[in-house]
């Protein structure tokens, strides 16, 4: 009796070491802005491919992770009501399909070519096994996390747009995009807690074009998140990057840039960032942004050297964001 007492406690000690060894890190790679039609689309019409530059560096993460600034359709008419309305032809999901696991469509161009296309953008994307969150056929699927489910972790994803026009906005029981409400925002990110996330992130499309430094608006929003249980922040649309802080320990970026997009002149308009995530159960680990130059056509290069912003694990403790030399 004794002997079998001993063999169980030391079969139990062994499993309680083992449910103790952590897991290997999660990596997560974010970009910004890709819109397709344009100089990208004609790229790809022509037989180019504006994601090849940074193949290497979306091909090394456990997860992929961008924002589709445009519809891929071929029904539909342009919002008259808007000044620059994108659509891409089906055809660019084959750049897309391999390089991208999930694209947020929360922002202010999913819908400029109106409700059909945006159905059928998000069915060219079903097709092409890329799972799409931040809208969706109806309110309920438009603010469903996307959810991460490796290395032992859970993490939700949520994409929220508050750039006009809020018509692009999904309904109880027609399509459109997640809205900024801020209660259903912090609604939303307690729900994925309840749910079991580990981690919970919003994305977030907001601030004003061209400014490089981040609104009030932005700053409040982004606190409000975290003190609601968001672990980090992410944000874009300005067409700019605009810097990095912490809040309480966890990170806010508060605009990544554009990633694949042309038609800009200004020098910080063609400079974007890709994010580089390291998340464990505890948290964010590591993060890094790389420098990405767009070209005429609007396709992003790296560009070695480039200081960036940048944190080792503990430093959000510290307070500080540090910079980065590209390699």
């Amino acid at each position: 009796m004794k002997r079998c007492l001993m063999l169980l406690a030391l079969l139990f000690s062994f499993a309680s070491a083992q449910a103790e060894v952590p897991s290997a890190p999660l990596r997560l790679v974010l970009v910004g802005d890709i819109m397709l039609d344009d100089g990208p689309g004609r790229l790809i019409a022509g037989g180019g491919d504006p994601l090849a530059p940074f193949a290497g560096q979306l091909a090394d993460a456990d997860y992929t992770i961008g924002n589709l600034e445009c519809p891929i359709a071929t029904v539909g008419k342009a919002l008259e009501s808007k000044i620059f309305a994108f659509r891409a032809d089906p055809r660019v999901v084959d750049r897309l399909k391999g390089r991208f696991d999930a694209l947020a469509v929360a922002n202010n161009h999913s819908g400029d070519y109106g409700k059909a296309a945006f159905l059928e953008t998000l069915t060219h994307l079903d097709r092409a096994g890329i799972v799409h969150f931040g809208g969706g056929r109806d309110l309920a699927s438009a603010h469903a996390p996307l959810w991460i489910e490796k290395k032992g972790l859970r993490v939700a994803l949520l994409s929220y747009n508050e750039y006009k026009p809020r018509s692009f906005e999904a309904g109880p029981d027609w399509p459109g995009i997640a809205w900024s409400e801020d209660s259903q925002v912090t609604s939303d990110i307690r729900a994925a807690r309840v749910a079991g996330a580990d981690l919970v992130i919003p994305l977030m499309h907001w601030g004003w074009e061209r400014e490089l430094a981040p609104t009030e608006r932005q700053r409040q929003l982004a606190r409000l998140m975290i003190d609601a249980g968001a672990d980090l922040v992410v944000g874009g649309h300005p067409h700019v990057t605009q810097g990095a802080e912490y809040y309480r320990g966890k990170l806010i970026v508060y605009s990544l840039g554009n990633f694949v997009f042309d038609g800009f002149d200004a020098p910080a308009e063609k400079r974007g960032w890709l994010l580089r995530l390291t998340l464990s159960r505890q948290g964010l680990v590591a993060w890094e942004t790389v420098a990405a130059q767009m070209d005429q056509d609007g396709t992003p290069h790296p560009v070695p050297g480039a200081l960036t912003p940048c944190g080792p694990a503990g430093q959000a403790r510290r307070g500080a964001v540090d910079s980065c030399v590209n390699r």
